[in-house]
């Protein structure tokens, strides 16, 4: 199938890993043009270099998304370089969760500042260069906690049912200009960060992490973890001209976990 993406260009934020590394990957092996905007200047150039061995110009911005002005330099950065920006995919942040019982209002707070406030603020520097050519994907990589709260995730459900609000509320303005709204919702996906946030368990309960991870797995109905791959794969249809009708919605990639109906 032809995605109808030759020639466009991309943010993809969070793109130095996991993710967003495979996000930044797939589009530009469609061949998409790519800004990929993290942390870390030198994960930034490993991935740079896996970008531009496609035969399509890469770029890299090393920020910290929490304010304005960072936000902002990815956007000129990318217009500077590629001349417009057709796509965005936003996909920062990770949030430090605890008990209920004994949370800080600060992790919240943390957690809104990175990934909802950078979502929002990424989203309003592209549309304007969007709604000029009457044509943009905006992909928003909101995790399933959103809307799966438990007593230890409230800061990271909190900043992904914020993006929720944010997608279909963004959908509706900008729907009649040509752009489509969307998020994805991973569950547990096979990335470093994973490994890491399960470590602390698996240490606990004497048990190796990919261990842990592959019993995690097989309690899902899909009876394993997400690969990273497997939600590019999806972000890079959200992202082409073969979507086409699908506005403020949300897609579920979490093996099955999610039992809501709607």
């Amino acid at each position: 199938m032809d995605l109808g993406l030759r020639g466009k260009r991309a943010i993809v934020t969070g793109g130095s890993r996991g993710i967003g590394r495979e996000c930044a990957l797939a589009l530009a092996r469609e061949d998409v043009q790519v800004c990929i905007a993290a942390r870390t200047q030198d994960v930034l150039n490993q991935v740079l270099a896996e970008l531009e061995q496609t035969g399509n110009k890469g770029h890299a911005v090393a920020v910290d998304l929490t304010t304005q002005a960072s936000c902002e330099q990815v956007v000129r950065e990318t217009i500077d370089r590629f001349g417009g920006v057709d796509i965005l995919v936003n996909n920062v942040g990770a949030a430090q969760n605890a008990d209920i019982l004994g949370l800080q209002p600060k992790l919240i707070d943390e957690a809104l500042s990175l990934k909802t406030y950078s979502y929002l603020r990424m989203s309003q520097l592209v549309i304007p260069y969007m709604r000029e050519n009457r044509w943009g994907r905006i992909i928003n990589i909101a995790g399933s906690a959103g809307t799966s709260p438990t007593r230890g995730n409230i800061p990271t459900g909190a900043a992904n049912i914020t993006i929720l609000n944010i997608t279909r509320a963004l959908s509706d303005a900008v729907a009649e200009d040509g752009i489509l709204v969307n998020t994805v919702c991973p569950g547990l996906t096979n990335t470093g960060r994973a490994r890491t946030q399960q470590r602390i368990r698996a240490e606990r309960e004497g048990r190796d992490v990919e261990e842990l991870l592959k019993a995690l797995g097989q309690e899902l109905p899909a009876g394993r973890i997400a690969e990273p791959e497997e939600i590019a794969n999806v972000v890079t249809f959200l992202a082409s001209e073969a979507c086409s009708y699908m506005f403020g919605s949300s897609l579920y990639m979490d093996g099955g976990k999610r039992r809501a109906t709607s």
